[in-house]
C-alpha cells in the first residue's frame, strides 16, 4: 500500500484493487481510519477530531487528485505523491 501523502503526521495511503466506495487509509499516531474521498466520512476506524478536521480539509483541496489515483490503482497501478496541508 503506497503512502501517497505524509503532512502533519498523518500518513495517507491507498490500496491497488481496493474495493468500492473510493477510500484511502490514515495512520496517525496510533490511529488508524478508513476515510470516504467523496465527503470526507470516516467508514472505519477513528481519528481524534483535530485530525479528522484536517483530513477533511485536506480532501476538499485535494479531492481530484485522490480520485486520479483512485482509478490508477485500480487501472496501470501508477499512483503519484499528493501535497499536504504544509
Amino acid at each position: 500500500m503506497p503512502t501517497i501523502a505524509y503532512f502533519l503526521g498523518i500518513a495517507v495511503r491507498m490500496f491497488f484493487n481496493d474495493h468500492d466506495p473510493p477510500h484511502f487509509h490514515v495512520r496517525y499516531q496510533q490511529f488508524r481510519a478508513r476515510v470516504r474521498i467523496a465527503d470526507g466520512e470516516i467508514i472505519g476506524g477513528r481519528l481524534p477530531p483535530t485530525v479528522a478536521r484536517l483530513v477533511r480539509e485536506w480532501i476538499e483541496l485535494r479531492r481530484e487528485e485522490l480520485m486520479k489515483n483512485w482509478i490508477a490503482g485500480h487501472t496501470d497501478g501508477q499512483m503519484e505523491r499528493i501535497e499536504g496541508l504544509e
